[in-house]
């Protein structure tokens, strides 16, 4: 089925001494556009992370987040002393130009990376726990794809069906589109005061009504439908849709430009506003 290139999963893990929280969403983007915010701490395991998620997310702009808050003891915490000294020079210029001061040592304690806990590696085990954690919120994620996928499968048939109800409608304005453009080609013929060769007539007619003929339109355009509803059946089948959205395009433009009717031209600016909706759907198909 379907899948949107929108997406959002979310897990959370209690590890022994620190909560683990993991956030995947995606938006929209012609290509895969992976953004990866991790701590330091779990810098080595970006690249297998990012693999995991290029092989499961296929597309779309993505941003994975892997946050860790210490909740108990794991070892003697230090001060980054080089960090801490250059965030309090820049407070005490900020307290010089605003008058404002306060507690510059509990403010810079708090900021980022200026308490580190001193540890030789990362343990399996936990990796192990992280790793498991990532795969459920990808599990999500995609999930999440699906339900969205669901409610675009549903609006682009509406649209694909009411681009094949309008073309039936055609049907019945074809025969009285070629007798009234026959009455008025012998009607203008008629009042030339010279005579006409009759023979000559009916050739000019048939090249010219050969000409306005939709029906290889008419074929060409029901075959892109039939392939166009074959192809919301697949999960990752937007960049395909986006390719068969053109040709339906130049169908029934086509058909407008023959048609020289005008209950047809306004069926055909009906199918060209389904085929708008469709096209803004296929921008969110994976």
């Amino acid at each position: 089925m379907l899948q949107s290139m929108t997406g959002y999963g979310k897990e959370v893990l209690q590890l022994p001494s620190k909560k683990i929280t993991i956030e995947i969403k995606s938006l929209n983007s012609k290509q895969l556009d992976l953004n990866a915010r991790m701590p330091q701490f779990y810098r080595s395991k970006e690249m297998e992370v990012r693999k995991k998620i290029a092989s499961s997310a296929v597309r779309g702009k993505i941003d994975f987040s892997l946050y860790a808050e210490v909740t108990g003891i794991e070892e003697a915490a230090s001060i980054n002393t080089e960090l801490a000294t250059g965030y309090i020079k820049q407070l005490k210029e900020l307290a010089a130009n605003t008058g404002i001061e306060g507690d510059m040592i509990s403010a810079v304690l708090r900021m980022p990376e200026v308490m580190r806990t001193e540890r030789d590696e990362m343990s399996e085990e936990e990796w192990a726990l992280i790793s498991a954690g990532i795969d459920k919120a990808l599990q999500a994620f995609q999930e999440f794809r699906k339900e969205e996928g669901v409610s675009l499968f549903n609006d682009m048939t509406d649209q694909i069906d009411s681009i094949e109800r309008l073309q039936k409608e055609i049907a019945p304005f074809e025969e009285e589109r070629v007798s009234k453009l026959k009455a008025r080609i012998e009607n203008q013929l008629n009042g030339i005061d010279e005579g006409f060769d009759q023979n000559r007539l009916e050739q000019e007619m048939i090249f010219y009504l050969e000409k306005l003929d939709v029906n290889e339109e008419k074929v060409r355009l029901t075959n892109h439908i039939d392939y166009f509803r074959k192809n919301l059946q697949k999960e990752a089948g937007g960049k395909k849709l986006g390719f068969i959205a053109q040709e339906l395009g130049r169908e029934i433009n086509t058909l407008g430009s023959k048609a020289n009717h005008s209950e047809i031209q306004k069926k055909v600016v009906q199918m060209k506003e389904s085929l708008e909706k469709i096209k803004e759907q296929v921008l969110n198909t994976l």
